[in-house]
């Protein structure tokens, strides 16, 4: 999986460099975000789509990195969690107003102590979630309905529902280290319900998303804490003569109920974190090039003893219309 990795980020480079030496089309952007969940602490807003509301197949890799602390003490032995994802995902038009997306997910997950390193890794949890889009138009004079040439007013609303299937391994023993959420795959059937609002005109747009997921008990009786999710995104677009470069900043915040176990909840399982990210989006004839870099802000994850890093996200999409 490591060396797929490195593979997977030199391939995306190396068409980042040939792509900008040729020419497309400016985009019409648009953005659907939504909240990756993956374990209790490998979310942070990775999203579902790009900043083009666009159908596409493409890879996309995340990685995050935690530190871990086993005792009340600074000096208490500390451990370093990386949490690496190679995924294929896609969106999928059914219609003018529908929309299904997909992610699959391939988990390479290592921690690292003074004397020893904890490797896990394989299929992780994979992820569907349909999409209902409506678009405000503009009222004509005298409040006239007409269907014809109508003019949209740049506001879209986004209405989600999914479900995020048991796919990855679940491991029961991994569960009694600091952070739990280091695992493949929860173990359990998952919903999902989003809300999002995109606003765009001209050069600029703004996507505010708001997610919450619902976290089933799975056979080992062990239930993550439900979820809920939001984040706001502000994008500047810039068009060259045959492509485009879009810059954007992001601000999301992810809240964590308490883990419960055999009906039962766990002390220090509940949390927040607030983070927030900077990226850019380039964009080509029929591919779709991403990169963005997360830094949190504000958290508080288990009780403090786990603190979230960064987090590096890039992908690579081919457009399919």
């Amino acid at each position: 999986m490591q060396n797929f990795n490195k593979t997977f980020i030199t391939l995306s480079i190396g068409l980042l460099y040939c792509i900008s030496s040729f020419a497309a089309c400016p985009p019409h952007l648009e953005k659907t975000f939504c909240d990756l969940c993956g374990c209790t602490t490998s979310s942070g807003s990775s999203g579902f789509g790009t900043l083009n509301n666009i159908s596409f197949i493409g890879l996309r890799y995340i990685h995050q990195s935690y530190e871990s602390r086993d005792g009340i003490f600074v000096n208490s032995p500390t451990s370093k969690e990386n949490f690496n994802t190679n995924q294929i995902w896609s969106k999928v038009p059914l219609s003018k107003k529908f929309s299904i997306n997909a992610i699959v997910p391939f988990q390479d997950l290592s921690r690292k102590r003074n004397t020893s390193s904890e490797p896990i890794s394989g299929l992780g949890d994979v992820t569907v979630i349909g999409w209902y889009q409506h678009v405000f138009y503009e009222k004509p004079e005298g409040y006239k309905v007409i269907f014809e040439n109508k003019v949209p007013t740049g506001h879209q609303l986004n209405f989600g529902l999914g479900v995020k299937l048991p796919t990855g391994e679940f491991e029961e023993e991994l569960t009694d280290r600091i952070n739990p959420g280091f695992q493949v795959g929860t173990g359990s059937v998952d919903i999902l319900a989003s809300v999002s609002h995109t606003y765009s005109k001209n050069k600029l747009g703004i996507n505010t998303l708001a997610t919450y997921y619902f976290k089933t008990e799975n056979k080992n009786e062990y239930r993550f804490g439900n979820q809920f999710s939001v984040s706001s995104n502000a994008y500047y677009n810039i068009p060259f003569t045959k492509s485009a470069l879009s810059p954007f900043i992001d601000l999301s915040a992810d809240v964590y109920d308490s883990i419960e176990q055999f009906n039962e909840q766990l002390v220090d399982t509940d949390g927040y974190i607030f983070n927030g990210s900077i990226g850019t989006e380039y964009k080509f004839d029929q591919f779709v090039l991403g990169a963005s870099y997360t830094l949190p802000l504000v958290q508080d994850l288990f009780g403090g003893d786990v603190e979230s890093q960064n987090k590096f996200l890039l992908y690579a999409n081919f457009v399919l219309n």
